[in-house]
């Protein structure tokens, strides 16, 4: 079987995540991210679910994730999953955005799986560059290139792909994320939300694609990988964000980003000490310390 590495790199130029995930077995249970994500399928077969729709991803496949989409990924065979990816934040790509069509507001992707022979050119060449560290003006303009593509063919405004959902629902939204750092219980969601308990996961559930507990954790470590990329350490980072204990912390971490808390902080405390950009690789057993 092939080794499983996990590669990240972060670039202070562009100032975009890449990942490279060779060899993956492991699942990634519904969960969303704060940032879009735009990633290419280079080997095996997953069954993803996302935004109620559910799609089978192979080698080829584009993957376009907006902030909020919640998505899961699980495996559909045997063998292994090779993936690539970028993640954007929304201020990066506000800027982007202005770039390319001229006006100042975020796109939305229209579609979260979708085969492109022109934007997989863009986003390899892209992708290359931007784990070699190659400089110039040739990294910024494949990244143009192909946000450019990719606006044209499935863009639409942002706020057209946030799904609806009622002001009950937004309240308990509000109440976690401005308690997560404490312990939060079910009874207090529902005490601001004007809910039962009952009708809270039922409708919560159906309007977000997670669970309350889970849109919680998942606050909690976009959170911390703001923390991290601080340099903070692990073990502050999981009490910072309201995590239980460290054992608790690194495995959703683990399960939610693909890496140990610690692994993800060496990319940007190592980049910093030498003054450069810094890919890690890693294999199967990584702890958080």
């Amino acid at each position: 079987m092939k080794k499983e590495t996990r590669t990240v790199v972060y670039d202070d130029e562009l100032r975009i995540e890449a990942y490279r995930f060779e060899g993956i077995i492991q699942p990634f249970p519904s969960h969303f991210h704060e940032h879009y994500v735009i990633g290419f399928v280079e080997k095996g077969e997953r069954v993803l679910s996302c935004r109620d729709r559910e799609y089978t991803i192979e080698e080829g496949s584009i993957l376009l994730f907006n902030p909020g989409d919640s998505h899961a990924c699980v495996q559909s065979d045997e063998g292994t999953f090779d993936y690539r990816g970028f993640n954007i934040s929304r201020e990066i790509m506000l800027n982007l955005a202005q770039e390319v069509t001229g006006r100042r507001k975020l796109p939305g992707f229209s579609e979260n799986v979708v085969y492109d022979d022109e934007a997989a050119c863009h986003l390899h060449t892209l992708h290359d560059m931007v784990m070699k560290g190659t400089g110039e003006f040739g990294k910024e303009e494949s990244l143009l290139f192909l946000l450019s593509h990719l606006i044209q063919n499935y863009g639409k405004p942002f706020e057209s792909c946030i799904p609806e959902c009622r002001k009950e629902i937004e309240k308990a939204c509000e109440y976690m994320g401005e308690h997560f750092t404490e312990r939060i219980y079910l009874d207090q969601i529902c005490r601001c939300s004007g809910l039962s308990k009952s009708t809270l996961l039922r409708a919560f559930t159906k309007e977000k694609g997670v669970t309350p507990y889970r849109y919680l954790e998942t606050i909690r470590i976009n959170e911390a990988k703001k923390l991290l990329s601080e340099g903070i350490p692990p073990v502050e980072a999981a009490i910072r964000t309201g995590f239980s204990d460290q054992s608790h912390f690194t495995n959703y971490f683990n399960q939610f980003i693909g890496l140990a808390p610690g692994s993800y902080r060496e990319i940007f405390s190592e980049k910093k000490e030498d003054g450069g950009l810094q890919a890690k690789e890693r294999g199967k057993g990584l702890n958080g310390e």
